[in-house]
């Protein structure tokens, strides 16, 4: 092999062991054995020229135009002209791909699906640092400066990773390009005369290398050092679904500082995703899941840019943990025990869990955050595969309790709620409004709620453009239509402005039962919700999104349970009792006499003068037929539409739906009013826990529930199993 066809396989090599960097980003990996085939291509076509012609400029426009016709038949053929030419046809079929390609990047976390889109991202961003590389190295003989192209190609990969890079592609991409440095010095020196194939120490007696040689290693060494400990020094984007926060610093019992950033381009990915990535799976001895929200993290600070946690000390983890702040004893509380499962694919720096927790077991380097009652990895610990188990507390207090709550401390109403000074002035104006005539500030919260959910005409959609910052907040308002973040996010600022402490805790919803006991919680059921703080009964949940999670019962108006309607229940006996007798006749005056009054009452045989007032005894008959018929007309009209839903005609979505339907219309027949604002979900949780389902009742309807929401949401509905 010529040194120049050595050259410009090195060339290749260094550029497919930067790209190699970009794995982790996206699965399958197949994209890069096709990157390869073609930069094999490109780099062969440009061998070839540079034999024939001393110049480098045909080599380069050769390369680049064989590079565009590949590029061409892989990803737009049928639209091209003989399925290689690229004509207009083809020319807006890659801009639509690069526009879908730059969506998809927005969308998907990682690893991400290898779209069309995406896929046309990494192969041509390969394509073209190979054609930089070869160019430089190989065609102008300068192998030094093409380390600029692949050092982009492999900060790309290292910036979007999760892990920012690992130890593995880094040496892969540098040992990429020593080896193109390598192969170009000695093509160089092969220019003087012959280059001796026995070690540079053989060079000199003594067995020692020249200076030139000592020089070069030295000037090697270091820049690989500095390669090394910079990237480490450096900050760099962290790991996990709902990034919040960086890693403790500081080792042994003194604790250290945890600080954060804002989670929510990554909230709002994982709600985008197509596919409902299993995150955990926990069982519980919880009467209802319907209120097990897993927070991971609470953002106090709002600075106007975004919501952030603030810098917290951290410490080891005690067991049991402290007693809750600001809970009194006289709230009534009820212990549970849940235990989860990560996936082994997850990995997160904080550990979702029920708020509050009293103990958490589990292995591993976990520090506790007194603050907000937080667990966080300590030196790369993160959540992947672990197992833990945690002692939780439902905390119900009455809507009296909260009403009631006193003053919070000056250090609470110092610390949460202060806004900004750039918050505009329709937040404020905007809160005053919607409370206005609230008794307290218990009062001011559930009308801010209500507001947010069903009165406010607010639309979720997980669409919107992302935002956080106090001119998002103003936006938002305006609006009306938003997801998850934008809801607490303004609630908690509007809260604040009420002078009401309040902060926004992101985590995961409940999850859905999947039918063996366990409950699974994806992607999808990420969320952020806004706490407020009474004293007496601590940091408290609300709900203001619609369509997402439940609505605490504590800010709902107290109703009636089937069990303690104020009509007596019919019992048994009073089937079998005689029907009362015809009353007495309007006309029989009391003192006149039994026997008048008997005669009255009792229609005689004998023909007497009179009879039967058939005109009046038509009236009323025509009177009850009448009333009996209105009476009936629920129950027919009830009938006819059970009918009509499970008669099983329409398509498969249709019919699950309509039977969704049936099973909450027969839910309510028996004294289970609906909830508007419930998800299929939180409503099937409801109905299980009032309705006391048990069994295979209870599974049969978390079924219907999982089938009715693939319905609702799911590119193509699936019958439900079972």
């Amino acid at each position: 092999m010529s040194g120049q066809a050595r050259l410009a396989f090195c060339a290749w090599a260094a550029t497919l062991a930067a790209a190699c960097a970009l794995l982790p980003l996206v699965a399958p990996a197949g994209w890069l054995f096709q990157a390869a085939l073609l930069l094999g291509v490109q780099s062969a076509v440009g061998t070839v020229v540079r034999r024939a012609t001393p110049s480098g400029v045909p080599a380069v426009a050769t390369q680049a135009v064989v590079s565009l016709l590949l590029l061409t038949f892989v990803f737009v053929r049928g639209d091209a002209v003989l399925g290689v030419l690229p004509g207009p046809d083809a020319v807006e079929a890659f801009g639509a791909l690069l526009a879908q390609g730059t969506a998809d990047v927005g969308r998907f976390s990682i690893p991400a699906p290898v779209t069309d889109g995406i896929r046309l991202l990494l192969v041509g961003g390969v394509v073209v640092i190979g054609l930089l590389v070869d160019m430089l190295a190989v065609t102008y003989r300068a192998a030094a400066p093409a380390g600029l192209p692949l050092l982009a190609l492999y900060s790309v990969a290292a910036g979007l990773s999760p892990e920012g890079g690992s130890l593995l592609w880094f040496l892969c991409a540098a040992g990429g390009y020593l080896l193109l440095l390598l192969a170009e010095g000695r093509d160089r020196l092969s220019r003087w005369g012959r280059v001796f194939g026995g070690g540079f120490g053989t060079a000199r007696p003594g067995g020692t290398a020249p200076p030139p040689v000592r020089t070069g290693r030295r000037i090697g060494a270091v820049a690989l050092g500095i390669a090394l400990v910079v990237p480490a020094v450096l900050p760099s984007l962290g790991g996990g679904l709902l990034d919040t926060a960086r890693q403790g610093r500081g080792t042994g019992s003194g604790g250290g500082t945890i600080s954060a950033v804002n989670p929510l381009v990554a909230l709002q990915d994982s709600l985008n995703q197509p596919d409902n990535r299993t995150v955990l799976t926990y069982t519980t001895d919880a009467e209802s899941t319907s209120d097990m929200y897993l927070r991971i993290v609470a953002l106090d600070r709002f600075d106007g840019t975004s919501w952030k946690p603030s810098e917290r000390r951290i410490t080891d983890l005690p067991r049991p943990l402290p007693p809750v702040p600001g809970l009194s004893p006289s709230v009534g509380t009820e212990r549970v025990t849940t235990s989860f499962r990560a996936a082994g694919w997850y990995a997160q720096n904080w550990l979702p869990m029920p708020y509050p927790a009293a103990e958490v077991r589990i292995d591993g380097r976990w520090r506790f955050e007194p603050e907000g009652r937080t667990l966080v990895g300590d030196r790369g610990q993160t959540t992947r595969g672990v197992r833990y188990e945690v002692d939780s507390l439902v905390v119900r207090p009455t809507a009296r309790q909260l009403a009631q709550a006193p003053a919070p401390s000056p250090q609470i109403m110092e610390e949460y709620t202060g806004v900004p000074e750039s918050l505009p002035s329709v937040v404020a104006e905007t809160a005053r409004n919607v409370t206005e005539g609230a008794a307290g500030d218990y009062e001011r919260a559930v009308r801010l709620q209500d507001w947010f959910s069903s009165q406010g005409g607010f639309r979720y959609d997980t669409q919107v453009k992302a935002g956080s910052g106090s001119a998002a907040i103003a936006r938002f308002l305006e609006d009306r239509e938003g997801f998850c973040v934008h809801f607490a996010f303004s609630m908690a600022a509007m809260a604040r402005t009420l002078d009401i402490p309040a902060r926004v805790a992101v985590g995961f919803t409940a999850g859905a039962a999947d039918g063996s006991g366990r409950m699974t919680v994806g992607l999808q059921d990420a969320h952020a919700w806004p706490e407020l703080y009474f004293e007496g009964v601590g940091w408290t949940r609300f709900e203001p999104t619609p369509s997402r999670g439940s609505v605490p019962e504590y800010t709902q108006p107290d109703l009636p349970s089937p069990e303690q309607s104020d009509a007596p229940a019919p019992r048994p006996e009073d089937s079998a009792r005689p029907l009362p007798e015809p009353s007495e006749s309007e006309e029989c005056v009391p003192g006149q006499g039994t026997e008048d009054c008997g005669a009255a009452a009792v229609p005689r045989d004998d023909g007497a003068a009179g009879g039967l007032p058939v005109g009046r005894v038509l009236l009323v008959a025509a009177s009850v037929l009448l009333a009996a018929g209105i009476l009936a007309l629920p129950a027919l009209w009830r009938g006819r539409l059970r009918s009509r839903r499970l008669e099983g005609g329409g398509d498969p979505g249709a019919r699950t739906l309509a039977a969704w339907r049936e099973a909450t219309d027969s839910a309510w027949d028996l004294g289970i009013l609906p909830q508007e604002s419930a998800t299929v979900r939180t409503a099937a949780a409801r109905v299980v826990r009032l309705g006391r389902l048990e069994g295979e009742a209870a599974e049969a309807l978390h079924r219907l529930a999982t089938a009715a929401e693939r319905a609702l949401y799911a590119p193509e509905p699936r019958p439900a199993q079972g």
